[in-house]
């Protein structure tokens, strides 16, 4: 087992095991919220990720009862932080700061994991949607509620909800403001599993790692086939696909995986003689 020391810092720790970068939201007493420290430790990681061969898969946790409580109600009332200027000066740190997060995990060549506990409201629920996938536990709850607070989603999240949900749900999530439970969920696709609270780690780490087995170009290249045809025409998703498979089909990957695969059902065949 491979595992390096913390990268980022003490609000974000960060480890590698077989291929899967574990990021742990780690500031409890306030909920992990995503503050400019918090922005910052986070965009700092996820920004070099692309040019690490040694990650396969990124898994995205946090070390509390809540996963993201997305922004600190305390600093909006005092103005500091991220709302503290203009409207110029807010609409700027958004774009450089917060909007760091955005950009990088939408941008991620290799697939993202999310384990959701507990809650993962506003911008804390954006931050769980741009994620590829998410595992939660019974306990997690949801929510865009950004309207309680007269706000929109300043993150992104609209983008990710009306594609993941369709835009019908997302318009009632986002107007209602409403707090969804696990089970409600689940069954609008936000999260694709559910686990016991107990169980929520291990599930979410076998899940990442059973990813970050497959061959690393093929597996950046299924992702990234996938993330373009949700917005591509059929001619553009065919040309691309024929692109990629003619790569990896000339590639050692595929030689490797095909010989693995022979060798495989040759000693099933020799184990039933």
């Amino acid at each position: 087992m491979s595992v390096h020391a913390n990268e980022a810092g003490s609000l974000v720790e960060s480890s590698v095991d077989a291929g899967v970068l574990t990021l742990t939201l780690n500031s409890p007493r306030d909920g992990n919220a995503l503050n400019v420290a918090m922005t910052e430790a986070l965009s700092n990681v996820l920004e070099q990720v692309n040019d690490r061969r040694d990650v396969h898969c990124v898994l995205l946790r946090s070390s509390s009862r809540h996963f993201c409580t997305g922004g600190n109600v305390k600093d909006m009332q005092s103005g500091s932080d991220l709302m503290s200027g203009g409207v110029e000066e807010v609409r700027d740190r958004l774009l450089r700061s917060l909007h760091r997060i955005t950009r990088a995990l939408n941008g991620l060549d290799v697939p993202s994991v999310c384990a959701v506990n507990g809650a993962a409201v506003g911008a804390g629920c954006d931050l769980a949607l741009m994620c590829d996938i998410r595992v939660a536990s019974t306990k997690a709850v949801f929510a865009e509620s950004f309207l309680r607070l007269g706000l929109v989603s300043g993150i992104g999240g609209s983008w990710f909800l009306a594609r993941i949900v369709g835009y019908a749900k997302a318009l009632e999530l986002t107007l209602t403001s409403e707090f969804i439970d696990a089970e409600a969920a689940l069954g609008i696709g936000i999260v694709s599993k559910l686990v016991p609270q107990e169980a929520l780690d291990t599930e979410a780490r076998s899940l990442a790692k059973h990813i970050a087995r497959n061959p690393p170009t093929a597996l950046r290249m299924a992702k990234r086939l996938v993330r373009e045809a949700a917005d591509a025409s059929l001619p553009t998703t065919l040309d691309m696909a024929a692109s990629m498979q003619a790569i990896l089909l000339c590639g050692r990957e595929h030689k490797e995986a095909v010989d693995r695969f022979l060798e495989q059902q040759a000693a099933k065949k020799r184990a039933h003689v």
